[in-house]
């Protein structure tokens, strides 16, 4: 273990040092930028200044990119330039109207990062040098839209993935900021039919989320032109689930666009979500489509090149990939319309080009009008100030005293299912700040047993989804992120769920970036009920035998991870989410549970106002030198085993409420026991063949620095098991008092 501490302590130095060697990973980041807005609720459309200095962006943004790519080249890499280029026009006009709290923006096709780096750097956010010497290579400017100053707080991550999220970062939006609530998602031709997109459409339209679509519809897919790939019209499917399609020729134009975000906003304000899909242009012959941009010498030497009639008529789509890269541009053209010379550039590159040549093309001209524009926005600078969220364990929803004392839990001796007392948690919490309480379901509450919390709440803080886990999972995290102020959001459904279908909600944590650089779980509870073998009579469809290393596995991004041993220590678990900032994630078991009390039967082991503890001491006795930690729904077992062995084999006996464990913690524990230490829990912790895992890993490694002896009882083989209630089944898995026994007597 010493070992393993080097070189944990090693790499969190290192991970310092990678902090402070960047530039814009910081607590608070002001900026100077441009001061252009956008009004949504103008009457008036765009003017003549207002389109030229969109171009002149779009084009400073396209050098920047360019020149990022050509850096890149050097070392000979490459990126997704295609589409980062043509990302660039739309996004710049979604940051011109997003200049409030209350109007945000995603990106879900992520790759298209360059494009959105740049847009920051044309607008002052960052440094255009730092993309262009950076991007790929630290910390700042990563290979995927990342939070940077100005720019987007939901990093994205796996296609499809950002459709959710905005739409549950909408509906906080919305329950923050009323009617102004406004959330733009650009998105892109693969995405979009992935089942958490679908999911998520569907769920915007369930409860009317204030979210626009902005669709990059180029015709091109990862590996080939979309009728190859997946030969199907976003519009009939996205239609379907509920979004209204607001067709439009092209993202190219400025003044129509803005006209189409106006018209989008409206209607998604009014509670009918958008997608703006353009359509481009059939029927359009190649001398047309080059004269159109100034570029037909270009075209009829590249056509010809190819042996291709410049009077071929083309389907120009309505989002260019590669735009303004002029020989790329035309590739991908001809590439969708399945011409000679066409080619994909979805891993576009600057790699045997010259960079000076590709911008000495007529796409990149200087007009007086906009370069003029962009002087005057430059000269009108503005302070712009980008704050990170606050850190896990900041404090969150403070339960007041006078709450506290008005809350019923069941007594000693009582055998009541652990959901008793975290009902009762969620509905304390609800009441208490009902304007800052969030819950989103899967058609589970009678079961994960939210209906009292949801009672004390308003329609645009309960979110009810069906049967879509994974969607639903994002869209709490999208709701944690509405704002940075203290509030709670709970998604729940069954454990088993977490572990096969929802897990998505838990992996955008690994890719979640704070701005200080760190990746963290946001301000959003896991509800993970029906945990472990204790699901009654519903064999494997209901289990969820490895939920104890399913969250472990994600203690780097959590505050903390929460195993309640009974009712009364699940109210405190809730309670304790609630008042700190941060993920978490907690287990809650289904069946009945005695309610724990104190050795000399004074009373409960936890109250209400109970100050928050990682271990809890349940049992000790005289002259103990072994002990037996329990995780959760087994620890009156543990006091079970101890009461037999106290005149024999005397054991202490410590509940272990949550995880990770302060510093030292669980050394000091097994320093004193000298003995040896046995663990007990509902999971799966592993055999021979496949090693230990679950909370008996994270003991059986810190033993090894203590020399302590160590045995384990959980589930060892999960292949096969009756269809039994709470006691048998666990008999079944040898997870049994006598079990524990046993084991203390092999130490």
């Amino acid at each position: 273990m010493r070992n393993a501490q080097q070189a944990l302590d090693r790499q969190q130095q290192r991970n310092r040092d990678l902090i402070a060697g960047s530039t814009y990973m910081r607590s608070s980041v002001t900026s100077e930028v441009i001061d252009f807005q956008l009004d949504l609720g103008s009457g008036n459309g765009l003017s003549d200044q207002d389109v030229n200095l969109l171009r002149a962006l779009e084009k400073d943004a396209a050098r920047t990119a360019l020149a990022s790519l050509a850096s890149l080249a050097e070392i000979g890499e490459l990126d997704h330039l295609g589409g980062g280029l043509e990302l660039i026009p739309s996004l710049n006009m979604t940051m011109a109207v997003s200049s409030s709290d209350a109007v945000r923006y995603t990106i879900e096709h992520a790759h298209t990062s360059i494009g959105y780096f740049s847009a920051l750097a044309s607008w002052g956010y960052v440094d255009p040098q730092i993309v262009i010497d950076s991007f790929r290579r630290g910390l700042d400017i990563t290979g995927h839209v990342s939070w940077l100053p100005g720019g987007t707080e939901l990093s994205g991550g796996r296609l499809g993935v950002m459709v959710p999220v905005a739409v549950g970062l909408a509906l906080g939006l919305r329950a923050h900021h009323g009617d102004e609530g406004l959330v733009f998602c650009h998105c892109g031709d693969a995405g979009w039919v992935s089942g958490q997109a679908m999911n998520g459409f569907m769920g915007a339209d369930l409860h009317g989320a204030p979210i626009v679509f902005v669709m990059n519809r180029n015709g091109i897919q990862l590996s080939n032109t979309t009728d190859k790939i997946v030969d199907k019209d976003p519009r009939q499917l996205v239609s379907a689930m509920g979004v209204e399609i607001l067709e439009i020729p092209t993202l190219h134009d400025q003044a129509a666009l803005f006209d189409a975000y106006r018209t989008a906003a409206t209607s998604a304000r009014g509670g009918k979500p958008v997608m703006i899909y353009p359509t481009g242009e059939e029927g359009v012959t190649l001398a047309d489509f080059g004269a159109s941009l100034g570029v037909s010498s270009e075209l009829e030497a590249f056509a010809s090149g190819h042996g291709v009639a410049t009077d071929t008529k083309v389907w120009v789509p309505g989002s260019m990939m590669s735009f303004r890269d002029l020989v790329p541009m035309l590739e991908c053209l001809f590439h969708v319309n399945d011409l000679p010379g066409g080619e994909g550039h979805h891993d576009g590159h600057m790699k045997g080009r010259n960079l000076d040549e590709v911008l000495s093309t007529p796409l990149f001209a200087e007009v007086d009008g906009e370069v003029s524009a962009l002087n005057e926005a430059r000269n009108g600078r503005r302070l712009a100030t980008t704050n990170a969220r606050p850190k896990p364990g900041s404090k969150n929803l403070e339960i007041p005293a006078s709450a506290l004392a008005a809350v019923e839990l069941p007594a000693p001796g009582e055998s009541v299912s652990a959901r008793n007392g975290s009902q009762v948690g969620y509905e304390v919490v609800a009441k208490t700040h009902p304007d800052r309480f969030f819950t989103v379901s899967c058609d589970l509450d009678p079961s994960t047993k939210f209906d009292k919390a949801k009672a004390a709440i308003d329609d645009r803080h309960k979110f009810e989804m069906g049967i879509t886990e994974q969607a639903s999972s994002l869209m709490a995290n999208g709701l944690a992120m509405s704002s940075a102020e203290p509030q709670m959001s709970v998604f729940a459904t069954f454990a088993a769920f977490f572990e096969g279908i929802a897990r998505e909600g838990f992996e955008l944590w690994r890719y979640h970036r704070n701005l200080d650089g760190v990746n963290e779980g946001l301000n959003v509870a896991m509800h993970l009920s029906h945990v472990g073998a204790c699901t009654g009579r519903d064999h494997f469809s209901g289990w969820s035998l490895d939920w104890i290393t399913l969250a472990m596995g994600y203690l780097p991004y959590l505050h903390r991870f929460y195993a309640p041993a009974d009712a009364r220590s699940a109210f405190v678990a809730v309670r304790d989410m609630a008042e700190n900032y941060g993920g978490h994630i907690i287990g809650i078991p289904r069946d009945n549970l005695p309610v724990l009390d104190k050795q000399d039967g004074s009373g409960a082991l936890w109250e209400a106002d109970s100050a928050w503890e990682d271990v809890t001491a349940y049992r000790a006795y005289d002259g103990a030198k072994k002990a037996i930690l329990a995780l959760g729904a087994p620890a009156f077992l543990a006091g079970e085993a101890a009461e037999t062995l106290k005149g024999s084999d005397p054991v202490d006996v410590y509940v272990v409420n949550a995880l990770p464990l302060g510093d030292g913690v669980l050394a000091d524990l097994l320093g004193k026991y000298p003995g040896g230490v046995v663990t007990i829990e509902d999971g799966i912790i592993g055999n021979p063949a496949v090693g230990v895992r679950g909370f008996a890993s994270l003991v059986q490694s810190a033993a090894v620095g203590t020399s302590t002896p160590v045995a384990h009882v959980g589930i060892v083989d999960p292949t096969i098991a009756p269809s039994e209630g709470h006691m048998p089944t666990w008999d079944h898995f040898g997870i049994t008092a006598d079990a524990l026994v046993e084991a203390v007597g092999t130490l």
